[in-house]
């Protein structure tokens, strides 16, 4: 709508962030069963703009689970209105973690991927985990053994 957009008629990154943020979070509730809470977003490619009067279809689903976190991708796409097709437009890994109402970390079950993507992005999560957790600064670059075996294998 015409509120969500910059003087040029696109929607405003922070506002489809937002929206973003919020299917990954019911993904995440959806998951675990559990309150989650946005932790983290990685880079965000904005491949399209999405103009006014474009229909936004915003699909997230958990990659993987860790001890009590989770990584969620979303994507993006811009839908037209006449033939139903779906063009990707943005997508983004979100990190949430499960919390009680005091504000404690809870468990998360494991992800049981079923399709190919679904396996690839499973397979490829903790590669991206470690990569968060260095940028973090909570761990070196010696406690990640899977980035260290990725970069090995492209030697």
């Amino acid at each position: 709508m015409p509120g969500h957009t910059n003087p040029l008629g696109n929607l405003m990154g922070g506002n489809l962030l937002s929206w973003m943020d919020v299917s990954c979070g019911i993904s995440a509730l959806k998951h675990c069963g559990y309150i989650s809470v946005t932790a983290g977003v990685d880079n965000v490619s904005f491949r399209l703009p999405i103009k006014v009067g474009d229909v936004v279809v915003i699909k997230s689903f958990v990659t993987r689970s860790f001890n009590t976190s989770m990584e969620v991708f979303c994507q993006v796409y811009i839908q037209d209105y006449k033939n139903q097709k779906e063009e990707l437009s943005h997508s983004a890994f979100f990190t949430f973690v499960s919390i009680d109402e005091q504000g404690r970390r809870l468990p998360v079950p494991p992800v049981e991927p079923q399709s190919e993507f679904e396996i690839k992005l499973y397979n490829g999560a903790e590669r991206r985990r470690e990569v968060r957790l260095l940028l973090a600064g909570k761990i070196q670059a010696s406690e990640a053994p899977h980035l260290k075996a990725f970069f090995k294998d492209v030697e």
